[in-house]
């Protein structure tokens, strides 16, 4: 069945907690210090089932705060979909989880329309059964083992919220998050993502091999006797808040000015790209881009306690909002030139504001 969408409340407006037995308290009742703690929170539930990655978590939810879809990239058996099923069921949400296999088609994802008839008076109708993207928090998993005609219909449902299916378009629930995963090393079977549903993706968030000491805690928690307890502290209507509350953080116009300097500085046509960039970029990013840094840069400051969004905060999220938005040349693959060597040199070709932006 479909979720209401939930609505930011305003001032003065109660709001009930969602269900499934919150015991989140409703939005409208929390302060800008209760919801922040809800996410500290949410972070120590995440860390009862998930061994290090702390940097990815970070980035993982620092996308979701900004109210964006997160694409995680990283070799199997580096717990990706775990980690993204343990943040579901720490927050009070609609969760469902999508297998993109080649076979996978539209209506698959989407819904479709069943027949059914009245045995009393032999009426035939049809009638929607919505598929399961009509959830709160979508894990698409291997994202890209799916047909261009399935990522059609994913695209849709990431940038507009909302899905068309028997002639009508219908409303996704609220808050909506897509977190997808992909195998970078696999590549039988697979559709490479088109570069305007890469650009849907607020972050592409690489997930790397634990440290020696981090692997013995996965061995020592994953082979003893029982599973963490998972408790929900976070509903809908708190995160939507949240949402909202990101967007209510100041981005004086230096930071504005940096952002856009910084995906400027990524296109190889532009007079003030790095010669870097000219040599060994074939695309480079688009405004989403700098979308992407200053909602990112938003997140991290309010999680760090600050209303003001400071060069440190939109270059923590540089290389997240950028590696899949910059694409590289031939060139730059004969000579082993990676995108992380080129967004590192952004940071030192493109110089911050001379004076810190005021905390």
């Amino acid at each position: 069945m479909r979720s209401e969408a939930a609505v930011i409340p305003g001032p003065g407006t109660a709001t009930e907690p969602s269900g499934d037995g919150a015991k989140a308290a409703p939005a409208a009742a929390m302060s800008r210090d209760e919801l922040l703690a809800g996410v500290t929170r949410l972070k120590g539930e995440v860390g009862k089932v998930i061994v290090g990655q702390e940097q990815v978590i970070e980035e993982v939810l620092l996308a979701i705060l900004a109210g964006g879809h997160a694409l995680l990239v990283g070799v199997p058996g580096l717990a990706k979909t775990l980690l993204i099923q343990t943040i579901s069921r720490a927050m009070s949400l609609d969760f469902r989880r999508i297998q993109f296999t080649p076979d996978l088609v539209p209506s698959d994802i989407t819904g479709t329309e069943v027949m059914e008839e009245d045995t009393a008076t032999g009426h035939r109708s049809f009638r929607f059964v919505p598929g399961p993207i009509f959830a709160n928090i979508i894990l698409a998993d291997e994202i890209n083992r799916a047909p261009p005609r399935t990522q059609a219909a994913m695209l849709e449902a990431m940038q507009e919220r909302h899905v068309s299916a028997g002639g009508e378009t219908m409303d996704l629930p609220r808050p909506f998050f897509v977190l997808a995963t992909q195998n970078p090393i696999e590549q039988e079977g697979t559709y490479p993502l088109p570069e305007a549903q890469l650009d849907r993706f607020l972050f592409d968030i690489r997930v790397g091999y634990p440290s020696q000491g981090e692997e013995v805690g996965i061995l020592r928690a994953t082979t003893a006797v029982g599973d963490a307890e998972i408790e929900p502290v976070l509903d809908g209507p708190g995160l939507l808040a949240l949402n909202h509350l990101i967007r209510e953080v100041a981005a004086p116009e230096p930071a504005l000015e940096y952002a856009a300097a910084l995906a400027r500085a990524t296109r190889p046509a532009e007079p003030e790209a790095p010669e870097l960039v000219r040599q060994y970029v074939r695309w480079g990013a688009g405004p989403r881009a700098g979308q992407a840094l200053i909602l990112g840069g938003k997140a991290h400051a309010l999680l760090d306690g600050r209303l003001n969004v400071s060069p440190e905060d939109i270059q923590r999220v540089l290389h997240p909002a950028m590696r899949h938005r910059v694409l590289p040349n031939f060139a730059a693959e004969a000579e082993g030139i990676t995108i992380e060597g080129i967004i590192d040199h952004l940071l030192e070709a493109v110089p911050p504001p001379k004076s810190r932006i005021p905390a």
